[in-house]
């Protein structure tokens, strides 16, 4: 006759509790591999882009307002990316941190002769004037794009992102993120035809 007071041997919960114990264990060092993994796998600026080596999309963007119209505010399409000469495609608005950070680095490529368009992401129109009339303009033409749908048939994540866009209108390369010198001296100065001796 079987005890009902009688308690399962404390061994059988002691192998069970180590197995879970276990499977936590090695789940959590494969997750943990994996992502030491990952870290030293790529740039994680450069994401791939199913647009690499294809045209840009077909895009048309508003003139951004301003009481001051010879600053290139005056907006923008497709066939301006296809004028001959390598150009940048920024992304970027007057609320994000990281476009702060890299208008130093636009405003030297500007002054090099480096054509540069910005697509104004979701901002306002005098918060966007505000940042470049306190900053600069590096860009010939800068076009809105308030809903986002233009930055969206880029493919974009967030702001900033540039992109690299040949003579013919063809994307050649995708940065996340600001512009650093190191991207700009190992890449981009390549791809602009400019070499460091």
């Amino acid at each position: 006759m079987m005890n009902l007071n009688q308690k399962i041997p404390p061994r059988a919960d002691n192998v069970r509790a180590l197995g879970r114990y276990f499977i936590f264990f090695a789940v959590f060092v494969l997750i943990f591999i994996l992502f030491l993994f990952a870290l030293q796998k790529g740039d994680p600026s450069s994401l791939p882009s199913v647009l690499i080596n294809k045209p840009v999309p077909a895009f048309s963007l508003p003139p951004l307002p301003t009481d001051n119209p010879v600053n290139g505010f005056n907006g923008f399409d497709a066939s301006d990316l296809k004028r001959g000469n390598v150009s940048l495609l920024n992304i970027w608005a007057s609320w994000c941190v990281p476009c702060r950070e890299e208008h130093p680095a636009l405003m030297t490529l500007a002054r090099a002769g480096v054509p540069i368009y910005g697509l104004n992401y979701k901002d306002k129109p005098q918060a966007a004037t505000r940042f470049l009339t306190g900053l600069g303009n590096p860009y010939q033409k800068i076009g809105m794009d308030q809903d986002g749908r233009v930055a969206i048939g880029f493919g974009v994540y967030g702001v900033p992102e540039t992109f690299v866009i040949d003579g013919e209108g063809k994307i050649l390369h995708r940065h996340i993120g600001p512009l650093t010198q190191e991207f700009i001296a190992e890449t981009l100065l390549p791809m602009l035809g400019v070499f460091k001796e």
